[in-house]
C-alpha cells in the first residue's frame, strides 16, 4: 500500500507522488512515515524532507509549515520547498550571507524581521547541506 505525497506551497504544488515513505522534519525533530501510519498533524520546521520511492531516496527542503497524514495520504503545507536539483548554490550562499549581515544589527530591529531573517539562515543551511551532500 504506497503513500501519496503532496508538497504544496503559497506559490505551487511543489511535489506531489505515490511514494514508499517519507522522512518529514517537525519541531521535535524527524518523523518517518509509512503505509499506515495513523492519523497525524504535526507542525513542520526548515529542513531536509526525504522521500524513498522503488529503493532510491531523493531529497527536498521544506519551510515551517504543517503536515497531515490521513490514511494513505500525506500533504504537506509549506512557506517554501524546493527540489535538490533545482538549489542555487551560489544564490543560497548571497542569501545566507545578507540575512546573517542583516542579524548583526539585531538590536535595531523588530521581533517580525528577526523572525524572519533566521528562517532564511535556516532554510539556506539546510539547502546547502542538501545540495553539499550529494558531491
Amino acid at each position: 500500500m504506497p503513500l501519496k505525497l503532496e508538497i504544496v506551497t503559497p506559490a505551487a504544488r511543489v511535489y506531489s507522488d505515490t511514494i514508499d515513505t517519507v522522512v518529514i522534519p517537525t519541531l521535535d525533530g524527524e518523523i518517518g512515515i509509512l503505509p499506515g501510519h495513523i492519523p497525524l498533524l504535526t507542525q513542520v520546521d526548515d529542513g531536509e524532507l526525504r522521500v524513498t520511492k522503488a529503493g532510491k531516496t531523493e531529497a527536498l527542503v521544506v519551510g515551517a509549515g504543517f503536515a497531515q497524514v490521513l490514511g494513505d495520504k500525506v500533504s504537506v503545507l509549506a512557506e517554501s520547498a524546493i527540489e535538490e536539483e533545482q538549489i542555487d548554490e551560489n544564490a543560497v550562499e548571497d542569501a545566507l550571507k545578507r540575512a546573517e549581515e542583516a542579524l548583526k544589527g539585531k538590536d535595531r530591529l523588530e521581533a517580525a524581521e528577526i523572525e524572519r531573517l533566521e528562517r532564511i539562515v535556516r532554510f539556506s543551511v539546510a539547502q546547502l547541506g542538501v545540495k553539499r551532500r550529494g558531491r
